[in-house]
């Protein structure tokens, strides 16, 4: 498969306000094979308030896309509970299945059959998966995938500030991102005979088990917006130990109903929390850092599989020897100290416990 694509980027940045105003504005073109050329421009401010300039704020707004991947458009694989097949124009009739059995129940076939099917059966010819569980049968209506747009609205804040003789290091930010065409893939079947729709044939294939799952790509006409915000504290408490607390909140906000066979596969949870403590030299070249890491339960999709992922926390921590006149350290840890494992997606092994023991030299 012969695929290309190409792309130019330029950017300008210009200082106003005693070089504490900085404005930069961006523009990039891509073209790929099959879609037509994209153009994103980006502009930003960033602002240094403070006597100290250590007060940053910053803005940007930018329109982006994102191109269908390779697999999107060519994949063409059973995975055995369905077939995943792209929807590159020359794809649909370059996948074929392999044989497939057919009873047919004496209406389409006589006696026992096999048939393949070819990719565009699944676009031109198939039910959706939705409109098969609640017993209405509908046939799809599937587009061949195109480029997928977002505009994203962003503003921070990093910055110092003096509380109760602590210098508390802050850095705050939110976005807001609206799409249109969101790049998905839909589940459907597709009847070994009769016409999707047919109200005939294509019902005695579905009764008969003569069907076929596909999981095709293609993009979203519902209203998809996603959002959230990340904040992190940093300061020295007791005599220079280092303290940290970050919080990450990730929504993506779209209704099921308006579109029941869009998986999104956003597969980020709702809520992260990380804290940090640690100092670097707690006896003389001794020191030690702990790190706590927590998040909530969240719903995986793919086109592989769709699963809960359970909530999990993980506690990693490590202690650290100097040797000036060797200039090296010498480092001993571990990663989720507490043993239990997780999974961090469906399909991949259980993580447990994993130790660390590193010598570097010339630090």
């Amino acid at each position: 498969i012969d695929y290309g694509e190409y792309g130019m980027y330029t950017q300008m940045q210009k200082k106003f306000m005693e070089d504490r105003l900085k404005f930069t504005a961006s523009v990039r073109y891509d073209k790929a094979q099959n879609f037509n050329g994209s153009v994103s421009p980006r502009l930003s401010f960033a602002y240094a308030g403070g006597e100290d300039k250590n007060h940053n704020f910053r803005a940007s707004f930018q329109t982006g896309f994102r191109n269908p991947t390779t697999q999107d458009q060519y994949i063409g694989l059973d995975a055995g509970s369905g077939i995943l097949v792209g929807s590159a124009p020359d794809n649909l009739d370059r996948y074929v299945s392999s044989p497939l059995s057919v009873s047919g129940s004496g209406q389409a076939f006589t006696g026992s059959s096999t048939i393949t099917l070819s990719g565009r059966r699944a676009y031109d010819n198939s039910f959706s998966a939705a409109s098969i569980a609640n017993g209405t049968y509908q046939k799809a209506q599937i587009e061949l995938v195109k480029p997928e747009k977002v505009t994203a609205y962003e503003v921070g804040y990093r910055g110092l500030a003096d509380v109760s003789d602590n210098k508390i290091s802050i850095d705050l930010s939110m976005y807001y991102n609206s799409y249109q065409d969101f790049i998905s893939s839909k589940n459907v079947a597709v009847p070994f005979y009769g016409t999707a729709g047919d109200n005939g044939l294509s019902l005695l294939a579905l009764q008969n088990g003569d069907y076929k799952g596909f999981a095709v790509y293609t993009n979203s006409a519902a209203d998809i917006n996603s959002y959230g915000a990340s904040i992190g504290l940093n300061t020295k408490i007791f005599d220079g130990f280092n303290i940290g607390l970050s919080y990450t909140l990730a929504k993506f906000d779209f209704d099921q109903s308006t579109d029941p066979d869009f998986e999104a596969g956003f597969n980020t949870p709702e809520h992260k929390v990380k804290l940090q403590f640690g100092k670097t030299e707690v006896f003389k070249n001794v020191g030690f850092n702990v790190n706590v890491r927590w998040q909530d339960a969240y719903y995986w999709e793919s086109t592989f599989h769709d699963t809960a992922i359970d909530a999990r926390t993980v506690l990693d921590a490590q202690v650290n020897y100097s040797i000036p006149k060797w200039k090296s350290v010498i480092k001993l840890g571990g990663a989720n100290l507490i043993g239990k494992e997780y999974f961090s997606a469906p399909g991949v092994g259980a993580i447990g416990s994993q130790y660390f023991l590193s010598w570097t030299i010339n630090n």
